[in-house]
This record gives structure tokens, C-alpha cells and sequence, in this order.
């Protein structure tokens, strides 16, 4: 990628060995919720659990002040990257009569305390909109090469697009309007709309790098097919016949290698948001 004189983006949060593994932090986790909501289902009053939660919560200590982002080379991509991000959706919004708000990048080694629960590295990339932070263990991107076969620097460009894909859906209203139906419906289609919202997010990442490379021309030959081979090596699928060796559509969460490889070139191709409205798709 041709980043050599972007600038790099001050909102960055380093937590990298502040001594993570904190609970809490921020907010009552999704797996609080979740223990909340059996014990409704048993007859207990789930304030009973809440309340529990913000106890232990309120006597946790608090996490240590994160320093200044270091300055090695991956963690300069980062902040470049995370720049690109910020100019080229601050401009879409703009266009649009809307403001950006950016979000702000965390860099974490092992667990975190986040306002959606502790992260952890096992989760891989992923991003809060209760703070409104993307969380990274950079050590992500030695798995992407080594284990997915999917190495370059647009491939982990991608990958932070894709979760700041994600916060542009939250500022849009999508992600609070999924999780409310998720709540009214089963299982199989919670996770049918989890797809929906997860290739939204893969559009939105193929949008951005259409539009920052239109701008500022940060691609070079054969980079897109980076991002397309980070996004197919990661697809429910793939992954399933990894871990287990045959593959559970009705459990899919994230869309299949084909399903990301195709909306990420579809938000690549148009540059549009508009493009990418997974939800009124009659085939993913």
C-alpha cells in the first residue's frame, strides 16, 4: 500500500502490557445479559444478576492508564490505516449531510475490558459500539499470514475496515434496529441477520478502499486480491470445515468465504453505500 506519506491518526489507545484481564470495565457484558435472562427464564428476577454485575464491577480496579502508541512499523500501518478510514468516511458522510464520528482503535495483548464484556485475543478483531472502539491484538495479522494463508498489507488493511464497517453501521442506526430484532426472533435467524449485518460490513470495507484509493491512490497491482483472499480464508465455512470438518449453514454468523469475497467486491466495484444494503438482498 502506498502510505508513506499519510498521516497517521491520533486515536489510538495503547493497552499493550498494561495488564489486561479485567472485568468489566465499561458496561454489563453480553454474558451477563445472557445469565440475566436464564434466570428470568427459572423465575429469578434478573435485576437479582445485574445488580450482582455492577457490584463486582464497581469494586474492580480500574485499568491501568494506557502510554502513547509505539512507533514500530506495524503499529504506524495501524495508525495510517486507521487514518485512511477516518478521511475517506468523514468525507462520505459529509456528502451525505451527516457527521463522522471517529471511533477510536484499541491495541490489546491477551484480554480487555471493553463496555461489551472482557475482549479477548481468541475473539480476533472485533468492534464495541457500547464505546465505540475497535479492539486488535496485532499478533492477529501474524495468524492471518501463517494459519489463513492470507498475508500483504491490504489484507490487514481489510480487516480494520471491515470493524470500522462496523461502527459506520452503528452511527447509522443499523446495528441498534438487528440487535432489536435478534431479541424477537430464534436462534437460526438471529444468526441469519448477524450474516446480513457482518456482509454489510464487508461492503462498507470494499467501499472505503474504493473511495481512498479514487482519492489518494493508496493501492498497488494485486492488493485487492490480498483483501479477497483475507476475506475468503475467514468465511463461516472455511472455518467449520477446519475446526470440525463439515460445515452448519443454520450456525453461520459471519457469511460464507463465496458471501464475503462477493460483497466486499461489490462495495470495491460501486463505492456506494447504497450498494450495500445486505438487508433488502433477496441472495447473499
Amino acid at each position: 500500500m502506498r502510505l508513506d506519506d499519510s498521516r497517521e491518526s491520533d486515536n489510538i489507545e495503547d493497552r499493550r502490557g498494561s495488564g489486561g484481564g479485567l472485568i468489566g470495565g465499561g458496561g454489563i457484558g453480553i454474558g451477563t445479559i445472557a445469565l440475566a435472562l436464564v434466570a428470568m427464564y427459572f423465575g429469578v428476577d434478573p435485576r437479582v444478576v445485574l445488580n450482582l454485575a455492577e457490584r463486582q464491577q464497581a469494586s474492580a480496579p480500574a485499568p491501568k492508564a494506557s502510554h502513547p502508541p509505539a512507533n514500530d512499523a506495524e503499529t504506524r500501518f495501524v495508525r495510517k490505516v486507521l487514518a485512511q478510514t477516518e478521511d475517506t468516511w468523514g468525507a462520505l458522510f459529509e456528502r451525505n449531510g451527516r457527521r463522522y464520528v471517529k471511533p477510536t482503535l484499541v491495541l490489546f495483548n491477551g484480554r480487555t475490558p471493553t463496555a461489551c464484556g472482557t475482549g479477548q485475543t481468541a475473539m480476533g478483531p472485533f468492534y464495541c459500539p457500547g464505546d465505540q472502539k475497535v479492539y486488535i491484538d496485532l499478533s492477529f495479522y501474524d495468524e492471518l499470514k501463517t494459519r489463513y494463508h492470507a498475508p500483504g498489507e491490504f489484507a490487514q488493511a481489510y480487516v480494520i475496515a471491515h470493524e470500522i464497517g462496523h461502527h459506520v453501521q452503528n452511527l447509522l442506526g443499523i446495528s441498534a434496529k438487528v440487535q432489536a430484532q435478534r431479541q424477537r426472533v430464534s436462534e437460526r435467524e438471529g444468526n441469519a441477520l448477524s450474516v446480513r449485518l457482518e456482509l454489510q460490513a464487508d461492503c462498507f470495507a470494499g467501499v472505503w478502499a474504493k473511495n481512498a484509493d479514487d482519492a489518494r491512490h493508496i493501492l498497488e497491482s494485486g492488493e485487492v486480491d490480498e483483501a479477497l483472499r483475507a476475506a475468503s480464508a475467514i468465511g463461516d465455512d472455511t472455518l467449520q470445515k477446519q475446526a470440525r470438518g463439515y460445515v452448519v449453514p443454520d450456525s453461520f454468523t459471519h457469511g460464507s468465504s463465496e458471501q464475503r469475497v462477493r460483497w466486499f467486491k461489490r462495495g470495491m466495484e460501486s463505492g456506494s453505500v447504497e450498494a450495500c444494503n445486505t438487508f433488502k438482498a433477496r441472495d447473499l
